[in-house]
């Protein structure tokens, strides 16, 4: 069966639908970022010069600054690698997670192996079901859609000479642990792993879809060959307002505030769930979404449609199918009315 690995969660979302489809949150932007991109423009006339952002960047994460790309999200940087790396004998995806790793590769004129995790164990990570001789890597953690978050020991074991290991953190500032500081099992500080590049969004946490701010980090040969691809002035002068500010010590704090509300709402919408008939979570969510199984949710997913509410199809996922959907973590209130809807649409199906 052909996959469509081009199709997101934006296109499931209509006027009058309440959004569950999209890993954006839907909140006013905070002071400290709207006041830095509003200012940006009155610079518009300039060439963007990001060496104030990535030095920011490198700071937030004890890096060096030659050691970060800042990229028109994080979805360019998934094209420069695999343009870079044109020369990768066996490129190698772990899903289900995010598609466009793999979209980009293909259309890069890759050949590319999937890695596939299996529901009965979680869709926990497991290293030695991948291929040795695989020399380029991509696994998500937090991984979209499943929500499930890897131990950073596991993907380290990754590492290996001659492999470059992409691990995609768009969502690694959504997760939370009582009693740690920082995200939990992110490799964003690890300059000790071989091969390793990073990738981080903005997108997700402060509402930024529409800016296209994301960056990787990596050593700095692997920074150097990538940004060769990269066109001139590739980041925004207002995304790169945007990078300073959330590098800030403000951002941080801010944004593990918000991960701790987040994983509150995630857990309300767990108990919520496991009283719903036929529906089944998988793993151990970790981040704003979590992805279930049921019978007929295709279906389903065009019922709740029907009743105001929008969710993310499982089927374009190596690994899912048409018995998955994706539902984003929303506040208490919403999460309520949609479970009372869901748990209605299954009832009344004969």
């Amino acid at each position: 069966m052909t996959i469509d690995l081009g199709h997101h969660g934006d296109t499931e979302v209509d006027a009058g639908l309440v959004d569950l489809a999209v890993n954006v949150r839907h909140e006013p932007m905070p002071g400290w970022l709207a006041g830095p991109i509003r200012d940006s423009l009155t610079r518009l006339r300039a060439y963007p010069n990001d060496l104030e952002a990535t030095t920011a960047v490198a700071g937030r994460h004890h890096r060096g600054h030659d050691e970060v790309l800042l990229t028109a999200g994080a979805a360019q940087a998934f094209v420069l690698i695999a343009q870079t790396m044109r020369g990768a004998k066996r490129p190698v995806v772990v899903h289900p997670q995010f598609t466009e790793p793999e979209a980009a590769l293909i259309n890069a004129g890759h050949r590319v192996d999937r890695v596939i995790l299996r529901e009965e164990d979680g869709f926990r990570l497991d290293a030695r079901l991948v291929p040795d001789d695989a020399d380029l890597v991509f696994v998500g953690n937090p991984t979209n859609p499943t929500s499930v978050l890897h131990p950073a020991a596991e993907i380290a074991k990754l590492a290996r000479p001659g492999r470059v290991l992409v691990v995609d953190e768009a969502f690694a500032d959504t997760t939370f642990r009582d009693g740690v500081e920082g995200e939990p099992e992110s490799l964003a500080g690890r300059g000790d792993v071989e091969g390793l590049v990073v990738l981080r969004s903005l997108t997700k946490t402060w509402g930024l879809a529409g800016l296209r701010i994301g960056y990787l980090l990596a050593s700095a040969d692997l920074v150097e060959r990538f940004a060769i691809a990269q066109p001139l002035w590739a980041v925004s002068t207002p995304a790169l307002a945007a990078a300073i500010a959330c590098a800030s010590p403000t951002a941080i704090a801010a944004e593990r505030e918000l991960a701790a509300r987040v994983a509150a709402e995630r857990n309300h919408l767990l108990r919520r769930l496991a009283h719903v008939p036929k529906l089944t979570v998988a793993g151990t969510p970790a981040s704003a979404f979590v992805s279930v199984r049921l019978p007929s949710a295709d279906k389903i997913r065009l019922e709740l449609r029907e009743r105001g509410y929008a969710v993310r199809r499982g089927d374009t996922f190596p690994g899912l199918g048409p018995d998955w959907l994706r539902i984003a973590v929303r506040d208490t209130a919403i999460t309520d009315a949609f479970v009372t809807t869901l748990t209605d649409v299954i009832e009344e199906r004969p």
